[in-house]
């Protein structure tokens, strides 16, 4: 069996909404009877964090003023400690969010009680699929949002490194799925330097005399 060579393994899948999907699940999400959904949603899709970081999210992981998720490496898939930007709707989404009930504060940021009265992370799987019918949106699953925010971060111009720095990949390879999103900026890139360096549009040909 030495002398057999192991098959290459597949790239892995790479599903992303469209802005118009995205519009729609959006407003399926703000629209659903779990108050939740529309900021786990939104969580999601501006951080690249994984379902179990998310449901699994504390308030004092969460800093408001300083914009900025800290998760510790035991608290990673990977087990690598890193800081997530929080920005733009997420960081308005929790801070609409209720830091306490019955004048205790909440320990998780999408909390739901137990039959003890504890408190337990939210299940939003009932929830989701029925945003998703609503939407109309097929063939995408909740790891896909981690997907599209790779995907939307490759196209507004992140290095692969940004990438898979935001998204506390371990390792390049698993980043480099998302090359080919990154192609159009870098032609955009050598095109502006072009531009600026020789004085003329990019789409010229440049003659060195």
């Amino acid at each position: 069996m030495r002398r057999v060579g192991k098959p290459k393994e597949p790239s892995g899948r790479v599903r992303f909404l469209s802005d118009e999907e995205r519009a729609r699940l959006l407003d399926a999400c703000r629209e659903s009877r779990n108050t939740y959904l529309y900021a786990v949603v939104m969580v999601a899709l501006s951080t690249g964090m994984r379902r179990g970081e998310i449901m699994n999210l504390r308030w004092d992981q969460v800093d408001l003023n300083q914009e900025v998720i800290r998760l510790l490496a035991q608290e990673t898939k990977n087990n690598t400690a890193r800081s997530i930007p929080l920005t733009g709707p997420a960081l308005d989404a929790l801070r609409d969010l209720p830091k306490s009930k019955m004048g205790s504060p909440k320990v998780y940021v999408f909390a739901s009680p137990n039959a003890n009265g504890k408190e337990k992370p939210i299940d939003i799987q009932t929830a989701w699929k029925a945003a998703l019918q609503r939407a109309q949106i097929e063939d995408f699953r909740f790891h896909d949002l981690r997907h599209t925010t790779a995907s939307y971060l490759a196209m507004s111009g992140a290095s692969l490194a940004v990438i898979g720095e935001v998204l506390g990949h371990k390792t390049q390879q698993t980043t480099q799925r998302y090359a080919h999103l990154t192609e159009s900026h870098v032609h955009d890139v050598v095109r502006s330097m072009n531009a600026k360096v020789f004085g003329r549009d990019a789409s010229e040909e440049v003659t060195i005399k």
